[in-house]
C-alpha cells in the first residue's frame, strides 16, 4: 500500500497562490480574446505574487516539515519568499509599462517571427505585446520559492528547472535589438543546462554516499559515519550548479551576456530575484546537509567569494555598457553576500540574518537601477552605452539623482542599505574568524564604488551630446517601482534596525 504523505494546506499556500495564478493565466493564453489579454495577465500575475507574500506573512513564526519532508517552513525560508514574492510583484510592473515604447511594450508582438524578417520591421510598432511573458515569469516566480524552502534535493531540481525554464524563454523576447535578446537566450539555455547537469551528478553522488536526497538524512549520515570522497565530490558539483545560478566567478560567463541581451524588465528580474532564490538554497543546502561538516565547503566557499568579488570590481572597470556593468556588479555582490555565508553559526545566527538582509537590500536596490535604465532611450530604444548617459543630469536632474542614490546603494555608502548590509555580512564573516575575506572585501568594495561613481561623474560633470538620448516619462508601474525601491533604499540605510531584528528572528533552518 503506498501512502499518501501528510500535507499542510497552510505551509503550501504561498506556493498554491503564485502556481494558481500562473496556470490560470495559461487558460487566459489559451482562450480569452487578445484585446483583454494585457490587463488580465498583468493583473493575475500581480495577484498571484502579491497573495503569495500576503501568505508567507501570515506563515511568520512557524516552523515545520511537511510533504513527506520534501518542503520547509522556517524563518528563513519564509522571509526569502516574501523576499521573492515582493521583488516578483515590482518585477511584473516593469513587466506592464505601457508609456515608454512607442508599440507600448517591451516585449515581442509575436516571438515566432524570424528577427529581421519583414514581417518581423512591420511588428516592430505594433502595439500587441506577448503576453505569454506573464504566466512565465509567475511560474518562475514560484519555482524561486520552491527552490528556497526544498528540503530535498530531488525537489530542489525540480525547483531549479521551473524556475530556469520561463527565464530562457522570456530573455528572448525583446522587441527591438532581438538578435542579441535571441543570443541571450541561447546562451542562458546552453550554459544553464551544463549547469543543471552538474547539480543532477553531484544530487546523484551524494544519495549513492548517503542512501537518501532528504537534507535531515543527509545531515544524519554526515554526523554518524563522515565524510568519504563520494560525498566531498557530490557536494562540490551541488555547488557548481547553484554557484552558476547566483552568479558567482568563475561561474559567471553567462552574466554579462544575458543581463545585456534580454528586456531590461526581465533582466531586473532575474537580477534581484533569482540570487535571492540561488542564496537560499545555498544556504539550506550548506547550512541544513552539511552544517555539521562545513570544513568540507568552507575552503571552497572562501575561495570562490574572493575570486567572485575580484573578478566582479576587475572587470566592471572595463566595461563601456549600463547593463554590463550591473551584470559585473552583480557578480561582485555575489561574492559580498558569501562572505556572509562564511559567518555559519550552527546554522543560525548572524551570517544567516546577515546574509537574509543583504539579499532583500540588494533585490530592491537592483529593481530600482534597471527601472531607471528603462527610462534612457534614444531611437533604436534603450540607450545603455555609458556615453549616452553623459550630462544626463541636465535634461534629467530627477532621473540621475535617482540613479545616483541607487549606485551609490550599489557601493555601500553609509545612510544607504548597501552600507547597512555590508556591514552585517562583513562583521558576520569576522566574527567566525574570516578577516582576512572581510579585508578582501573592503578592497574589492573600493574599487567597484570606481564604477559606480565614473557613471555619476559623466551624468553631471560631462556635456551632454546634442543628439543625445531623451529620458522618457514613466507610466504608473514604473513609478511606483521606483518609489518603492528608492524609499526602501532609504530606510533601510537610515533605519534599518527593524528589519535587522526581523531578520535575526528568522534566521532558523528547520530540517
Amino acid at each position: 500500500m503506498i501512502e499518501a504523505p501528510d500535507l499542510s494546506l497552510s505551509a503550501l499556500s504561498p506556493f498554491l497562490f503564485v502556481f494558481g495564478a500562473a496556470l490560470v493565466g495559461v487558460l487566459v493564453e489559451s482562450f480569452a480574446p487578445r484585446h483583454v489579454r494585457q490587463p488580465t495577465q498583468v493583473a493575475l500575475a500581480l495577484v498571484g505574487t502579491v497573495g503569495g507574500f500576503a501568505a508567507t506573512l501570515l506563515l511568520a513564526g512557524s516552523g515545520e516539515v511537511t510533504a513527506a519532508g520534501a518542503l520547509a517552513v522556517d524563518g528563513a525560508g519564509l522571509f526569502l519568499q516574501a523576499t521573492i514574492a515582493g521583488l516578483g510583484a515590482l518585477s511584473v510592473l516593469l513587466f506592464a509599462e505601457r508609456a515608454l515604447d512607442p508599440a507600448k511594450s517591451a516585449f515581442v508582438a509575436s516571438a515566432a517571427v524570424p528577427a529581421g524578417s519583414p514581417r518581423d520591421r512591420e511588428l516592430l510598432t505594433d502595439e500587441r505585446v506577448q503576453t505569454e511573458v506573464y504566466p512565465l515569469a509567475t511560474f518562475a516566480v514560484g519555482g524561486m520559492m520552491l527552490f528556497v524552502a526544498a528540503n530535498d534535493l530531488l525537489v530542489m531540481f525540480i525547483a531549479l528547472e521551473v524556475l530556469s525554464l520561463p527565464l530562457y524563454l522570456i530573455c528572448g523576447l525583446s522587441r527591438r535589438r532581438r538578435l542579441l535578446s535571441q543570443e541571450a537566450a541561447v546562451k542562458y539555455f546552453l550554459l544553464g543546462a551544463f549547469a543543471s547537469a552538474f547539480f543532477l551528478y553531484g544530487l546523484a553522488l551524494v544519495y549513492g554516499a548517503t542512501g537518501t536526497v532528504q537534507l535531515a538524512g543527509i545531515r544524519e549520515s554526515v554526523t554518524a559515519d563522515g565524510t568519504g570522497t563520494l560525498l566531498v565530490l557530490g557536494l562540490g558539483l551541488l555547488v557548481v550548479g547553484l554557484m552558476f545560478k547566483a552568479s558567482v566567478a568563475p561561474f559567471h560567463t553567462w552574466t554579462p551576456d544575458v543581463y545585456q541581451g534580454a528586456p531590461t524588465p526581465v533582466t531586473a528580474f532575474m537580477a534581484a530575484c533569482t540570487k535571492v532564490a540561488a542564496f537560499g538554497a545555498i544556504l539550506r543546502l550548506l547550512y541544513v546537509a552539511f552544517g555539521t561538516a562545513d570544513w568540507t565547503w568552507r575552503p571552497l566557499v572562501y575561495g570562490i567569494a574572493i575570486v567572485s568579488m575580484v573578478v566582479g570590481a576587475v572587470l566592471g572597470l572595463t566595461q563601456t555598457d549600463v547593463k554590463r556593468m550591473l551584470a559585473y556588479s552583480s557578480i561582485a555582490h555575489a561574492g559580498f553576500l558569501l562572505t556572509g555565508v562564511i559567518g555559519l553559526d550552527s546554522g543560525t545566527g548572524s551570517g544567516l540574518a546577515a546574509t537574509l538582509f543583504y539579499l532583500l537590500a540588494y533585490g530592491l536596490t537592483t529593481v530600482g537601477a534597471f527601472a531607471v535604465v528603462t527610462l534612457v532611450r534614444d531611437g533604436d530604444g534603450e540607450a545603455t552605452a555609458l556615453s549616452q548617459w553623459a550630462g544626463l543630469a541636465r535634461r534629467s536632474p530627477l532621473t540621475a539623482g535617482v540613479m545616483t542614490f541607487l549606485l551609490l546603494a550599489l557601493a555601500g555608502i553609509p545612510l544607504t542599505s548597501g552600507f547597512t548590509g555590508k556591514f552585517a555580512v562583513f562583521r558576520a564573516a569576522i566574527e567566525v574568524g574570516a578577516w582576512p575575506l572581510a579585508v578582501v572585501a573592503l578592497v574589492t568594495s573600493a574599487v567597484a564604488g570606481f564604477f559606480y561613481l565614473r557613471l555619476v561623474v559623466l551624468m553631471y560633470f560631462s556635456d551632454p551630446a546634442p543628439d543625445g538620448p531623451s529620458v522618457g516619462v514613466p507610466g504608473l508601474p514604473t513609478t511606483v517601482v521606483l518609489a518603492v525601491t528608492v524609499a526602501a533604499t532609504l530606510v533601510l540605510g537610515v533605519v534599518p534596525g527593524s528589519v535587522l531584528d526581523l531578520a535575526d528572528r528568522a534566521a532558523t533552518l528547520v530540517g
